[in-house]
């Protein structure tokens, strides 16, 4: 009952994050307001990074894994960063004081860097590309992400001819990370014995016992396992303080396999339908509320395929999410009067 229960709020998170920040900007009803809030919030919270990396980590070492200790990734920052570096294109006028300006930009900055995350530079990059205008399929479009696809092609093949050794510190331990991010998602096969390799490619390795667990009853393409169903891992794993370790877990890191495993090709469908139906907008009025929604919606397509996405439990931006949709119906609603 209890994995049933933790299973249904998985799937109701969207819905909750999006009606919560719907509900809690239109009772502000102001842009300006909503724009304060959320780079305030996240300026409050690069204080926070910055003191916990200065008192809880010895940053100084330059070990990728002492550095991320205790934050993994914040994209509540991420995107009080850009949302402050577009503040102007949702509001004609500046809301903030020139002494001000640089220094929430510098906290927010390097705060995002300093979380050393491969998904937030990502994001970063996706973000970036929405707000240049490269995500909407145009003939240039297409060339520029052509000419980037060929750039990403050469990156890892210098990455996968040098010899970057596992565990090392510094820049080289996080170009080790970005090495095998690819693998890390995608190995078709992973040998749990070998346990350096299980923990690189562990995102890989659930995702397969999921599919496996399917493939003895496929049917559940259809409709999945449904809520409250396990994946087994088929050995006890140490990712819980018990020594005992954990056998059995309720969410993959893919969130596409987390999707089919539990409500199958139907639940997969309806959450696709809804990240296309926001990133479509940016084809539909080309302003700058339906641009970030855009945005935000190649975010999940592409978090989801490393984090849970939409459904994770620690994610904010599907309550910033919330906050623009009202703003962006506000803008529909003033416009066909």
């Amino acid at each position: 009952m209890e994995n049933y229960i933790k299973d249904v709020f998985y799937f109701l998170k969207p819905v909750i994050g999006v009606s919560l920040g719907y509900l809690f900007f239109k009772k502000i009803n102001n842009l300006e307001s909503f724009l304060k809030v959320i780079i305030f919030t996240g300026f409050i919270s690069t204080l926070i990074h910055f003191i916990v990396l200065l008192f809880f980590t010895n940053f100084l070492s330059g070990n990728v894994a002492q550095i991320r200790e205790y934050g993994k990734d914040n994209f509540l920052e991420l995107f009080a960063l850009f949302l402050f570096v577009y503040r102007n294109r949702f509001v004609e006028k500046e809301i903030f004081s020139k002494k001000h300006q640089k220094l929430i930009f510098f906290f927010l900055l390097v705060s995002c860097i300093m979380y050393l995350s491969r998904t937030m530079l990502i994001v970063a990059f996706i973000m970036y590309a929405t707000m240049a205008g490269y995500t909407k399929i145009t003939k240039k479009t297409i060339s520029v992400l052509g000419i980037f696809a060929i750039t990403i092609l050469l990156f890892y093949t210098y990455l996968y001819s040098t010899n970057i050794k596992r565990g090392a510190d510094g820049i080289e331990g996080f170009l080790y990370k970005l090495k095998i991010a690819p693998a890390e998602l995608f190995k078709t096969k992973v040998d749990r014995n070998d346990h350096s390799k299980l923990w690189d490619y562990w995102r890989a390795y659930e995702a397969l016992r999921a599919i496996d667990l399917m493939n003895e009853t496929p049917t559940s393409y259809i409709h999945g396992t449904g809520f409250g169903s396990l994946v087994n891992l088929k050995f006890n794993a140490p990712l819980v303080d018990s020594a005992k370790g954990i056998r059995f877990i309720s969410e993959t890191h893919n969130g596409y396999v987390f999707a089919i495993y539990k409500s199958g090709i139907i639940g997969l469908f309806l959450m696709m339908f809804f990240l296309f139906s926001l990133y479509r907008l940016i084809y539909l009025d080309k302003n700058t509320l339906n641009i970030f929604i855009s945005g935000i919606a190649l975010t999940f397509i592409f978090t989801t395929l490393t984090i849970t996405g939409i459904f994770n439990k620690r994610d904010i931006i599907i309550f910033i999410l919330g906050g623009l949709i009202y703003f962006q119906q506000r803008r529909v609603i003033s416009n066909e009067r």
